[in-house]
């Protein structure tokens, strides 16, 4: 059971680094949340978000005697993560499926459509939640 938590782990540091990235990549673009113009608290959402992408792969790691005494279990907060996983997946394959999308400049050349750029993050996200999933809801052996 403990390799499929810190599989779990592995996979939400690389989908949260792949967010990450492409958050701050939007952002210094000029794109805010959901699309929309950048907000002034563009650079919390960034700190926030660099937080998030290394705390949660830390609890889903190892057992945290004090996260599972006062908070949740470890399955629990996996079990939590691909509920909001499979949100997020949700909205970014609305955006993949989108007739028109915007576009940002691409770091290469040309550019990227949101389109792309959603189909992208959906394959991810839904990569990381099958192996949170897998460690969610396995059994106790392992």
């Amino acid at each position: 059971m403990e390799d499929r938590f810190r599989a779990a782990a592995y996979a939400y540091l690389g989908y949260g680094v792949v967010y990450w990235i492409g958050g701050v990549y939007l952002a210094l673009h000029g794109v805010g949340v959901r699309g929309g113009p950048r907000m002034q608290a563009g650079l919390g959402w960034v700190v926030i978000g660099l937080i998030l992408v290394a705390l949660i792969p830390y609890l889903l790691s190892h057992p945290r005697a004090w996260f599972e005494r006062w908070l949740v279990s470890r399955r629990d907060f996996a079990r939590l993560l691909v509920l909001l996983m499979a949100v997020r997946a949700y909205h970014v394959g609305r955006v993949a499926v989108r007739p028109e999308t915007a576009t940002v400049a691409a770091p290469w050349g040309g550019e990227i459509t949101f389109r792309m750029g959603a189909a992208v993050f959906f394959v991810v996200t839904v990569l990381a939640l099958v192996v949170i999933a897998r460690a969610a809801w396995g059994g106790k052996t392992g």
